[in-house]
């Protein structure tokens, strides 16, 4: 699997989830400001150069809002498993943003792992994931 990875920042916790991409996927790290890499890994996704991306700030929250902005784009803020996996099987989101101060490593490669491990979003979203892809861009 292709992943764009992207983070504002390094620490421990980027380390952690780096290297665990790093291992069994092939790895297209992009650097820039915040909302500039954000824009170029929403890109990469929806363009198809990578199957999902991963982005990882302060909060996870800017990175997402400026992956969002890239039509096509779902990108969702996650800081637990669950919620990590339910973003690809309830809402077919394509990239993932994480806090890199907030998780700890542990936590924020479990996160990583729950997302991709869902290849497809459950059946029973797809009427209702159609109507989140026919809303109209702001």
């Amino acid at each position: 699997m292709r992943i764009a990875f992207a983070a504002d920042d390094t620490n421990e916790c980027v380390d952690a989830v780096r290297d665990f991409l790093a291992k069994d996927h092939e790895l297209v790290t992009i650097e820039d400001s915040w909302p500039v890499m954000s824009r170029r890994v929403a890109e990469a996704v929806v363009a198809g150069h990578a199957d999902y991306g991963v982005l990882m700030c302060w909060t996870g929250t800017g990175t997402a809002i400026a992956a969002n902005k890239v039509p096509g784009a779902r990108a969702a803020t996650v800081a637990d498993a669950w919620t990590a996996r339910g973003a690809r099987l309830w809402n077919d989101a394509n990239v993932v943003a994480l806090s890199l101060k907030r998780l700890a490593p542990d936590v924020a490669v479990e996160c990583v792992t729950a997302f991709l491990s869902e290849p497809e979003p459950d059946p029973d979203e797809a009427a209702n994931i159609a109507l989140l892809h026919d809303l109209p861009d702001a």
